[in-house]
């Protein structure tokens, strides 16, 4: 498998003597190389953007991708309504984001028998509308400090009264086409923070 940008103007991205170049072959499957992995993505383009700044400073570059998986994952932690409960969990219960467990690569760490190690981490942080910080855990010196607050409080703290008493979701995630205020987590959806998270792809390429 090959992996590699082109520009209609400069061909395949490489330095001028073509010593220099962003391109990735590897041997795909379970058995052989694996599979070209998101971290492995973000670290071409940073050799991509490296080439282009080195060699081809005078230009604004975009890299175009395509909209395959590995392209448009997010972090780990970043916003998303579709797991979110509605309301506050029971006494004793929580509701956290499960994401990898890292190695000091920065990779996937396995147990001793080969599976995959996972950790729970809060979802991280927002904006209220009028610009304020909006955890979505409940701080310490409240009786429920540490909690997650539900999608209800959610909504009554961006000022959405009426939309926090909405159903969770609706049959099977099939909202009425139009319709934003049909359940709580298409109308959280559709809120702007939410809408506008980046993925990790694009943050990282904003550095």
């Amino acid at each position: 498998m090959v992996a590699d940008f082109v520009s209609a103007d400069y061909g395949w991205l490489c330095s001028p003597n073509r010593k220099e170049e962003a391109q990735v072959l590897f041997k795909a499957g379970t058995n052989r190389d694996g599979y070209f992995t998101n971290e492995e993505i973000l670290e071409q383009a940073t050799h991509a953007m490296d080439i282009l700044k080195k060699y081809f400073p005078y230009n604004q570059h975009i890299l175009v991708y395509d909209n395959a998986q590995t392209h448009l994952k997010h972090a780990p932690d970043g916003l998303s309504a579709c797991q979110m409960v509605l309301n506050i969990p029971k006494p004793g219960r929580n509701w956290l984001f499960e994401i990898p467990e890292l190695n000091d690569q920065g990779r996937q760490a396995y147990a001793p028998d080969g599976t995959k190690l996972k950790k729970q981490v809060q979802m991280a942080p927002r904006t209220l509308p009028n610009g304020e910080p909006q955890s979505f855990y409940f701080p310490e010196g409240h009786p429920c400090a540490g909690i997650f607050k539900g999608m209800a409080v959610i909504l009554q703290e961006r000022g959405f009264v009426r939309e926090a008493g909405l159903k969770r979701e609706c049959p099977g995630y099939k909202c009425p086409p139009g319709r934003i205020d049909c359940c709580a987590c298409c109308f959280l959806y559709s809120q702007l923070d939410f809408v506008g998270v980046e993925m990790l792809l694009e943050t990282h390429c904003k550095k």
